[in-house]
């Protein structure tokens, strides 16, 4: 599945929404990955002891380095499955770049230390998912 710059711009667009609204002023780097199922399946495999691909997985460093003089904070990696993704984007009636900026914001949610582990924390998490892809109004 190709990566295009309108899928790459909407995932950018997505992760500095997702920052600002959090309240992070700091410098911050993180990576955005877009992998096919095959390698998605591995990952979730790998680390989460799940033997088929995700839509979404979030790898948390959130360390600090010094860069120019000034402090960055190292956020960690977001990986998307962009077939996995085109799959729910179809099944929910919309467009595969409106999908990409749902996961965008719920992996960077993730590298912020938002979870949905219980009810009480999956509530609170999807709140403030919504509220950010629905600042975004529709993608480009």
């Amino acid at each position: 599945m190709p990566v295009t710059d309108k899928l790459t711009r909407a995932a950018r667009r997505a992760a500095e929404a997702t920052l600002s609204s959090q309240g992070v002023g700091q410098r911050v780097e993180l990576s955005i990955t877009f992998v096919d199922d095959t390698v998605m399946r591995e990952l979730n495999r790998r680390y989460r002891g799940e033997n088929e691909p995700t839509d979404v997985l979030s790898f948390s460093m959130n360390e600090e380095m010094l860069e120019d003089g000034g402090k960055v904070l190292l956020l960690g990696d977001v990986i998307i499955s962009l077939e996995t993704a085109a799959r729910w984007a179809e099944s929910a009636g919309r467009d595969l770049t409106a999908e990409l900026v749902q996961l965008t914001a719920h992996g960077t949610l993730h590298l912020l230390g938002f979870d949905h582990q219980n009810e009480k924390e999956a509530a609170r998490m999807s709140v403030v998912e919504q509220k950010i892809v629905k600042s975004l109004g529709r993608p480009e």
